[in-house]
């Protein structure tokens, strides 16, 4: 716990400063409690001493007017405090939040590949909010509760030694209790907050597949993936309430304890004359605020515990192997011909399990590539590589003779036009989600690009045109999804296109008119078709027919169904049944 709090107090910074204001701010406030009590005693001794006498009005009321002025001057600092430490918590929230986002953006995709959405999801957000209730809350909770502690006990043994000794051993025997049970729970909050991962990640996934999942009957298999989890996430959940439920408890009979003990030894002093009546109140009263701060020791105990445990996913993915700063890299701000080159590439997404071997080709300006094989051929990898997603394990990859390793990454995906094989539509207008990431784009050339995919209409029954608002519910199809995204393509205009299962998702009738779209669009541009149906690509200058990782023909369509290998047996596959 005291590792995960020590990276999270130097990762704030400048944060730290108020928040240690904060905490001086509350213990100024429980010193002023904490020294009431003495004047408290005095009042007392004078009101006893006159009875039956003359009592001193004047001693009284200035006595009383001190305790006023120190319970006062707690308050402010008090309220002082309780806008210090939130507001200064929100903030630490807040930059959590952003460089998580902009961690996100800096980690290479493998990460993603082997880590769930919802658990990414759950540090963003649930995390995040634990570390901005408890960041500042807990330490200054802490130092009131520590404060009033020791100033109680110090008060206590200044007031009467005897009394005070008696009273103060029941306080500090439940401390240490507290403490052996905090110990041994930390794990048990840890656990909570990756299980709460776990459920975020399931929910997301059967979410997104819904459909998936009730066309193959696995509702209830889904369900008992839940059910683990949640009754895994009920007994941490169980353990880490039942222990922090134990601590009001032991406060509340430390506290009864110490008024029996008050009461009895206080008595028996008092008749032997060893101390006075007002010895009695203030002890009295230094018992009742040490049940206070018992009660918030256990709680700030617990919040550290909780922010401990946060703290240590979110700094797991902080503190995540990122992406290599381009930020020196620099490369001529010249025309992109289009000029490809593979040069003996291999890469792995596994170390050791090799995924492209010795792959090598040479694309011209303009040229139009097909990329066929069967499932699991790499296909989707080359195209990645191409576009720097991931990095080759050897060998390189050039684009107008300059390795891609050697431009920004920003720049190798700003000479691309990609259109994968899910259609991506975001929450948004029509033109919004058209225009992405683009700026002052004509109208004219949003129509233009819509009309060549065969979208215009469908747009224009909209109910307010591009205006109209995309969502979930907002019906579009997939294959009018894959419209859109293609239309994306054509307006960003970029000097060379890639194609992953362009027109999966649509019919033979849209597909014809995505064809001409992407005829229109590929025309002049060096392009990369991936594809299954083998009918989309006969006029493609060069296909490249891949399995495991290797390219084992290329051609043009023609040549490779004349050498009767295996892309004639893919094509002949595809048409066995046809006349």
């Amino acid at each position: 716990m005291y590792s995960s709090l020590k990276v999270l107090f130097s990762y704030i910074g400048k944060y730290k400063w108020p928040i240690f204001l904060g905490v001086i701010l509350s213990i100024l406030g429980s010193l002023m409690v904490v020294i009431g009590p003495q004047y408290l005693k005095r009042i007392s001794d004078e009101i006893f001493d006159g009875i039956g006498g003359e009592m001193d009005m004047d001693a009284i009321l200035f006595l009383a007017c001190i305790v006023l002025t120190l319970y006062l001057l707690s308050v402010v600092f008090n309220t002082i405090e309780s806008y210090i430490i939130p507001s200064t918590s929100q903030r630490v929230a807040n930059k959590m939040r952003r460089d998580l986002n902009a961690k996100i953006n800096r980690l290479p995709l493998n990460y993603y590949d082997n880590s769930s959405t919802g658990d990414i999801m759950s540090r963003l957000t649930n995390d995040a909010d634990t570390v901005g209730e408890q960041c500042g809350a807990s330490f200054s909770m802490l130092a009131t509760a520590l404060s009033m502690i020791i100033g109680c006990s110090a008060m206590m043994l200044y007031t009467n030694l005897t009394l005070g000794l008696i009273c103060i051993i029941p306080p500090f025997a439940g401390f240490l209790l507290m403490r052996f049970i905090m110990h041994r729970t930390h794990g048990f909050y840890v656990a909570q907050s990756v299980n709460l991962g776990k459920m975020n990640g399931l929910v997301e996934e059967v979410y997104y597949g819904h459909t998936v999942v009730s066309a193959y009957g696995a509702e209830e298999e889904c369900k008992g993936r839940f059910s683990d989890i949640n009754e895994d996430l009920y007994r941490t959940a169980y353990k880490t309430r039942f222990f922090t439920s134990m601590m009001p408890q032991i406060t509340g009979f430390v506290s009864n304890l110490g008024y029996v003990l008050t009461c009895i030894v206080g008595s028996m002093l008092v008749i032997e004359g060893e101390i006075t009546y007002g010895v009695i109140v203030a002890i009295i009263v230094y018992v009742r605020l040490l049940n206070s701060p018992l009660l918030q020791l256990a709680d700030a105990l617990g919040g550290m515990q909780s922010l401990a445990a946060s703290s240590e996913r979110i700094f797991d993915l902080l503190l995540a192997p990122e992406m290599d700063d381009e930020s020196s890299k620099e490369c001529p701000d010249v025309p992109v011909r289009g000029d490809v080159e593979f040069r003996d590439v291999n890469f792995s997404y596994i170390e050791g399990i090799e995924i492209i071997h010795h792959f090598s080709l040479q694309v011209k300006a303009g040229q139009k590539i097909a990329i066929v094989g069967p499932t699991g051929a790499g296909k989707t990898t080359v195209v990645n590589l191409l576009m720097r997603f991931y990095e080759v394990d050897s060998g390189s990859i050039l684009i107008d003779g300059i390795p891609t390793k050697d431009m920004p990454r920003e720049k190798v995906h700003s000479m691309f036009s990609m259109v994968l094989q899910d259609p991506w539509v975001f929450d948004g207008t029509v033109k919004e989600n058209l225009i992405f990431n683009g700026a002052d784009v004509p109208d004219e050339r949003i129509i233009e690009a819509c009309k060549a995919v065969g979208l215009h209409d469908l747009i224009m029954s909209l109910p307010k045109g591009y205006d109209t608002e995309l969502n979930a519910n907002t019906g579009l199809s997939a294959g009018q999804k894959q419209q859109l995204t293609i239309a994306r393509a054509m307006i960003l205009n970029a000097p060379m296109v890639i194609f992953d299962e362009a027109t999966s998702s649509v019919d033979t009738h849209t597909e014809k008119k995505i064809q001409k779209a992407m005829e229109d669009l590929t025309q002049g541009r060096t392009s990369f078709l991936i594809a299954h149906r083998l009918s989309t690509i006969r006029d493609c200058d060069l296909i490249l027919v891949m399995k495991k990782g290797c390219i084992v023909e290329t051609g043009t369509h023609e040549e490779l169904l004349a050498k009767g290998g295996f892309y004639s047996e893919l094509y002949s596959s595809q048409f066995e049944n046809c006349n």
